[in-house]
């Protein structure tokens, strides 16, 4: 019987695969359309389009597959397409095998080309002057807040967002040691330590060396050549450095989320679910923010966050970082951003 069963598969597998080398082969041909007119390959819309459309059809099927079981498996299909349509480059907040290169990996794929550097700041300057062509850096945490360097980022360099990323923070621990009475140390990063203190309490573990390490990313490295450490450390950094999985979420706060963006030199398209992010300046003087959000009100706009940020200068003013509901495109929007106090950094299809 489970012989049949796998001869099945194997069948079905065989029709996958023809049908993805020709779904590659039309790729192909949209890069040449797209090569030779200049467009971006990355559409973040077009593949929210596409991943929605699957969605209803294996619903009107009762299929066993939902929405994030489709999506998981169509954006490394996008990732493949992309690269067969053009090459290009992405950075991120390195180093390898952090959150971040999970989060730039769960869009562009595991045969992605990345460049990872050392502070946010170095990812703007990728993409603003051309070393490559997107850059995927944390904008927010649900229980750190904003991350402010990356904030005026976004006013200091010439780029756009072209997408978001909300993705679950799990903390791991990891070892080629499966007993853990034989664990003697323990490699991770300070921060991610002091999350996990109740795994770590309630496995016996406290009391085992502790040796801080600059990353999630290095615990792995350096538990991989010991048998008798484990590393508190990323999903990412287990698979790439080869060290098996023991536990797979030990993180004393499950709700950890962090919002990531993708920028690049682009404006991307509607899709109907959209968000727009802008710096606002206000005048320094009494009800100038309240004359700005009226203003939003009248147009009937939703707003999703508002954040204060310093001028910077010799002065106590402030910049207002602002994310609502809606694309540039849109009528109500437009006469929004159509001010001179107003610098729109983009719109992309809303996260989830």
């Amino acid at each position: 019987m489970l012989n049949e069963l796998r001869k099945q598969i194997d069948e079905i597998d065989t029709q996958l695969i023809t049908l993805l080398n020709k779904r590659m082969e039309v790729v192909k041909k949209v890069g040449e359309f797209k090569n030779n007119s200049n467009a971006p390959i990355y559409r973040p819309e077009r593949e929210k389009e596409i991943i929605d459309r699957l969605t209803q059809i294996s619903k009107a099927q009762n299929g066993l597959l939902k929405r994030d079981d489709i999506e998981a498996i169509f954006l490394e299909i996008f990732a493949t397409s992309r690269n067969l349509e053009r090459t290009e480059r992405v950075a991120f907040l390195g180093p390898i095998g952090t959150f971040t290169h999970q989060a730039a990996e769960s869009r562009f794929g595991a045969t992605g080309k990345y460049l990872p550097v050392l502070n946010i700041e170095a990812v703007f300057k990728s993409v603003a002057f051309k070393e490559c062509k997107y850059g995927v850096i944390p904008i927010e945490n649900n229980t750190e807040g904003i991350v402010g360097v990356t904030l005026d980022s976004l006013r200091k360099y010439d780029v756009k967002i072209v997408n978001e990323i909300y993705m679950d923070i799990h903390h791991s621990f990891a070892s080629i040691q499966e007993d853990l009475t034989k664990i003697k140390k323990i490699y991770s990063h300070p921060q991610a330590y002091n999350q996990c203190k109740t795994f770590l309490e309630e496995h016996n573990l406290m009391d085992v060396e502790f040796i801080p390490t600059e990353s999630t990313a290095k615990a792995a490295e350096l538990a991989k050549e010991d048998n008798t450490a484990g590393a508190i450390c990323s999903h990412i950094a287990a698979k790439i450095y080869r060290v098996p999985l023991i536990f797979s979420k030990i993180e004393d706060n499950h709700a950890n989320r962090t919002r990531f963006i993708v920028i690049s030199d682009y404006k991307t398209d509607k899709s109907g679910n959209d968000k727009t992010s802008i710096i606002a300046k206000t005048s320094h003087k009494s009800g100038a923010l309240f004359e700005l959000l009226k203003e939003f009100k009248d147009e009937n706009i939703n707003l999703t966050k508002i954040e204060s940020r310093p001028l910077k200068d010799d002065t106590f003013h402030s910049l207002f970082y602002i994310d609502f509901e809606g694309h540039i495109d849109d009528e109500n929007v437009k006469k929004i951003i159509d001010k001179e106090n107003i610098t729109w950094l983009g719109s992309y299809v809303k996260g989830e």
